[in-house]
């Protein structure tokens, strides 16, 4: 059992030629047209929230900026919120959370 284990070295190796044999074999990803005006409005969206939201104040808000700028980053990445999601998603530094209601009798 302890044979067949890989030393640290051997590992980072062995990561580092499958990360490049990934890269060698990467297909590029062709958008439509469609596909392009859609990501281009929701950048917009979101960029005009991330300006809009800068004067607005709450703990909401922190949480809501950080869930845009986490979405402009990975906007390259396969898996993209719905549209609702999305929308929420924009909506988020400008809406607060409901606030929770107690139990407690007075």
């Amino acid at each position: 059992m302890a044979a067949n284990r890989l030393t640290p070295l051997q590992e980072t190796e062995a990561r580092r030629k499958a990360a490049e044999e990934a890269r060698k074999s990467k297909q590029p990803v062709t958008r439509t047209d469609e596909e392009k005006a859609i990501r281009k409005a929701r950048v917009e969206k979101a960029k005009d929230a991330l300006a809009r939201s800068v004067a607005v104040k709450g703990a909401h808000v922190a949480a809501g900026r950080d869930a845009l700028k986490d979405y402009l980053r990975r906007l390259n990445e396969p898996n993209q919120p719905d549209d609702a999601r999305f929308e929420a998603m924009i909506e988020a530094p400008f809406k607060a959370p409901p606030k929770k209601k107690s139990n407690a009798r007075y």
